[in-house]
């Protein structure tokens, strides 16, 4: 199985991979104009919205996991088959690609996160749209293994891979109410990489995650807003060799709607 995180070097020794570029943004801005403006080249667009989420709801939250044929289409039309190589990128740590890298990951296809994303590449930007050749693509079910939720929370770690003022509810532009899970950790996922958006050196990622209680053994689950940037948490620790975690889709936005009761302020000690 390929490694969920790829550099530079390894994508050029690869032209066969078919880059994905993955950028969303919560302030609304568009992830697509992004992209037009200026690529990597021969990337092909994925639209978290359409393609990597569900229709949100109260119930569900804001990107709930997407019905497995409309993410099957959504790789037909990118050009995406059941063989290919993906690897994923965007402007924000690799936050919003790592989604696409874990769900097809998940469902059994190759594909990784690029390291440093577009922020890395010192080459010339390609503009416009780039298209592919429509490919065929597989649906497979979510594997419930790799999932948790709402009653599921209670067994090992959870973390959470909002920024740390989200997770204390000092802010909170996106959900219905401020906090956190009672009894969740807090990780940033942004702070898996450095200034230049590449992963920090494996030794301070595993002492990161050893501090949360992740390890090579014990459960745990990974969250955040809205079960995308939680993807980041996931990807990190397998590429670690640590116990394999589960997404809890939902994540905040599911919990903040519900009556459950939310904290405050700083992680358990």
């Amino acid at each position: 199985m390929l490694a969920p995180v790829v550099d530079l070097a390894w994508l050029s020794d690869h032209p066969e991979a078919v880059l994905a570029d993955v950028r969303w943004y919560g302030d609304g801005r568009s992830g697509r104009q992004g992209y037009e403006r200026g690529h990597l080249p021969g990337a092909v667009f994925v639209d978290l919205d359409r393609w990597l989420a569900g229709p949100p709801s109260p119930a569900h939250g804001r990107h709930p996991l997407p019905d497995p044929e409309v993410f099957a289409e959504g790789m037909r039309q990118a050009g995406i088959g059941d063989a290919s190589t993906v690897v994923a990128y965007d402007d924000d740590a690799g936050a919003i690609a790592a989604r696409l890298v874990w769900m097809l990951r998940v469902t059994g296809h190759q594909a990784a996160l690029l390291d440093g994303g577009l922020t890395a590449w010192r080459g010339p930007l390609a503009t416009g749209v780039q298209t592919r050749p429509p490919a065929s693509f597989t649906a497979s079910r979510w594997p419930v293994e790799r999932l948790a939720g709402m009653d599921d929370l209670g067994d090992g770690p959870l973390l959470d891979a909002r920024p740390a003022e989200r997770y204390r509810g000092e802010v909170e532009q996106l959900d219905p109410r401020p906090g956190h899970v009672p009894g969740a950790r807090s990780l940033p996922c942004r702070q898996n990489v450095d200034a230049s958006g590449r992963l920090l050196p494996l030794p301070e990622l595993r002492r990161r995650l050893a501090e949360v209680g992740v390890d090579r053994q014990t459960p745990w689950v990974s969250s955040c807003g809205s079960g995308v940037t939680a993807c980041h948490t996931l990807l990190v620790a397998e590429h670690l060799g640590l116990a394999p975690g589960r997404l809890y889709a939902g994540s905040w936005s599911q919990w903040a709607a519900s009556e459950r009761p939310a904290a405050t302020g700083e992680q358990p000690g």
